[in-house]
């Protein structure tokens, strides 16, 4: 059984639904959890939010913290999952926000993705994983995959 196929089997026990508040995979983790029969089921809407405005306009993303610690951190990665659960009908939010390549920046390192999770509770968890100078292709691929893992895994603890 997939991942995907996991979640749609866990979410319909628990009757909870899914958002996604995306910017360096641009969608494919909303891909990912909408490409199997009965994932309307789970899934109520993935925001792809690209651009700092996107990110403050559609998940309430504040001004001051991306001053303080730019797009690529789990602070925003929080406020993301966070502002996708309140713009949704979901009890569970994933946001990812990263440096696909090529390259970096002062501060961060290609291939570096921060996660963020958030519950309906209040409950919020963020992750920063190092996927290294893969190619963009590769760090959107792994950071979909780490993604879908942290959705199965916080289903499995409720």
């Amino acid at each position: 059984m997939t991942n995907v196929e996991n979640i749609l089997k866990l979410t319909k026990k628990l009757r909870w639904r899914l958002t996604t508040a995306e910017s360096c995979t641009g969608g494919m983790i909303s891909s990912q959890l909408t490409a199997i029969p009965g994932s309307s089921n789970f899934f109520d809407r993935g925001f792809v939010t690209y651009s700092n405005e996107a990110k403050i306009k559609m998940l309430d993303v504040r001004q001051n913290s991306l001053n303080l610690f730019g797009a690529v951190s789990e602070e925003i990665a929080i406020e993301m999952a966070v502002g996708s659960l309140k713009n949704s009908l979901a009890n569970l939010s994933l946001s990812v926000t990263g440096i696909a390549g090529p390259g970096g920046s002062e501060h961060k390192e290609e291939g570096t993705v921060c996660f963020g999770l958030a519950l309906q509770d209040g409950t919020t968890r963020s992750y920063t994983k190092y996927f290294g100078s893969l190619g963009r292709d590769n760090v959107r691929k792994m950071a979909t995959e780490y993604a879908l893992n942290l959705i199965l895994e916080e289903l499995n603890n409720h």
